[in-house]
């Protein structure tokens, strides 16, 4: 009854099941913003399941910046806005560059290239770990590469967090300085990536806002949650579980 009641205000027919991974897939957004990193491939999977792959990306864009909000109050102290400013501005270009040539990609290709490319800097990562190396890569093109592929793979599958987490993982931020700059990052780089899921893409809208609202439970239970669980993980063990979350990811992305 209550599910018939949504689907008619939000004009989306979803069944029981679809609506208990929307669900699951809004408290998944929850933990993520709230520092639990690498689970965002899960989420973009869950949402696309349940919407369709592009249409998911307006779903969840307004969803985002509602959770990055929480993540920002929260985290603000600890933000290093040093690293957020030598991402963002490749980031903004990335983001335009998947604006106008997102459409055009093959959604396979892109998906299958993404994959490879993040299990290749995650092993890279874990060679530079077993090494006990402490080097900080501080040449400007790996910044700007990183931003720019993290921006483009944000506007065309909201996949920016793999790269991100593997930016600020080499950039050597203990937990909560990762957590807090990334917070930022993503408020900026997803209000400004809005205006064209709306206007040109045109994949929010009045009714996938109201969906959102039904959703926004999930997403605050979901970001306490998190909260609770990166109190208990210390800085070494939090490396470890973002380098093995993100590969586990990139195989998803792969063989889905």
């Amino acid at each position: 009854m209550l599910v018939n009641f949504i689907n008619e205000i939000t004009n989306f027919q979803l069944t029981n099941f679809q609506w208990l991974l929307a669900f699951l897939g809004s408290f998944f957004l929850g933990l993520s913003k709230a520092g639990i990193k690498g689970v965002g491939v899960i989420i973009v999977t869950i949402m696309a399941i349940v919407f369709g792959g592009k249409s998911s990306t307006g779903v969840l864009i307004p969803m985002m910046i509602f959770a990055d909000i929480f993540a920002v109050i929260y985290y603000h102290r600890h933000t290093q806005w040093e690293y957020l400013l030598k991402l963002l501005p490749a980031m903004v270009v990335g983001v335009l560059l998947g604006v106008l040539i997102g459409n055009d990609i093959s959604d396979i290709v892109f998906k299958q290239t993404m994959a490879v490319l993040i299990l290749g800097i995650v092993l890279f990562m874990i060679y530079m770990e077993r090494k006990k190396s402490d080097e900080i890569p501080k040449n400007r093109f790996f910044s700007l590469s990183m931003g720019l592929i993290a921006g483009f793979t944000s506007m065309i599958g909201n996949l920016a967090g793999a790269f991100s987490n593997i930016y600020f993982l080499a950039m050597r931020l203990p937990k909560n300085q990762f957590i807090g700059t990334a917070a930022w990052l993503f408020f900026i780089i997803n209000v400004f990536k809005l205006p064209f899921h709306i206007f040109v893409w045109k994949t929010v809208s009045v009714q996938s806002l109201a969906l959102n609202i039904f959703l926004i439970p999930a997403i605050v239970i979901g970001f306490f949650a998190g909260i609770s669980l990166v109190k208990l993980i210390n800085d070494e063990l939090y490396r470890k579980f973002i380098l093995i979350v993100t590969a586990i990811g990139a195989l998803i992305i792969l063989f889905k």
